[in-house]
């Protein structure tokens, strides 16, 4: 497979004129969410289930719990970041059911892109039972994986390596191989876990570079028919 560049991540997707996108998985998830608000076109709202960082901004217009016609009034200028406020370090996420009313109403937004999972900056995960939080009406789901954590060791690399290793079939002291990797991506009790029959899944593998290349494509050729896949193209500080 041929990675792109992460600014062509939109394109590459194919996405339709309305589309509520949830992203959950492991790294590269708050880099997927800005890059699809800058390239995604029409009205863009952003936000997040689950908790980010306060400061991870995007440098766009922030609204804490904004009622709905600040909302609306700041949609007609722009792509927008809401959240249900912060405390300290961390932003604390919307209720999914707020992300369905708002994608709802196609008078108010065109595309809503919803940071739907937490790994504490690790590459993979696998969830636990309250995780990923997905709105209902979700339309796409997003599952990110990084090629870092291609070939090295579980407990070194993925969130909860136990869950990951027990989907996967080993041990957390084993290496994460393609096979594995797509075994989780693969399951229900995995990177598919609240993904409806209707929704289309994706995953996502960021941070793809010539020293992993070759495990990439094996990952590629293990999930086959069973999902759709795009690489992305690693670039150092993006």
């Amino acid at each position: 497979m041929v990675p792109v560049p992460l600014n062509h991540l939109a394109a590459s997707l194919r996405l339709g004129p309305r589309e509520l996108i949830s992203i959950v998985g492991g790294g590269g998830k708050t880099t997927t969410l800005f890059a699809l608000g800058s390239q995604l076109t029409g009205r863009v709202l952003l936000t997040t289930t689950t908790k980010m960082g306060a400061a991870q901004t995007g440098r766009l217009m922030t609204l804490d719990s904004p009622e709905d016609g600040d909302l609306r009034a700041a949609l007609a200028s722009g792509t927008v970041l809401v959240r249900n406020g912060a405390d300290g370090h961390k932003a604390h996420g919307v209720d999914p059911v707020v992300c369905d009313r708002w994608f709802a109403d196609a008078s108010l937004v065109d595309h809503v892109v919803v940071e739907a999972d937490g790994a504490r900056r690790q590459p993979f995960k696998a969830p636990r039972p309250f995780e990923p939080v997905i709105p209902a009406t979700t339309t796409t789901v997003l599952a990110c994986i990084g090629a870092d954590a291609l070939g090295r060791v579980i407990m070194d690399q993925c969130f909860r390596p136990m869950r990951v290793a027990a989907v996967a079939g080993c041990r957390p002291a084993d290496r994460l191989t393609p096979q594995r990797a797509a075994a989780v991506l693969s399951s229900e009790r995995g990177s598919r876990k609240g993904v409806a029959p209707a929704m289309r899944f994706v995953v996502v593998v960021t941070k793809v570079e010539p020293a992993n290349r070759t495990l990439v494509d094996e990952l590629s050729a293990e999930l086959g028919g069973s999902a759709e896949i795009i690489a992305i193209e690693y670039a150092p500080g993006a």
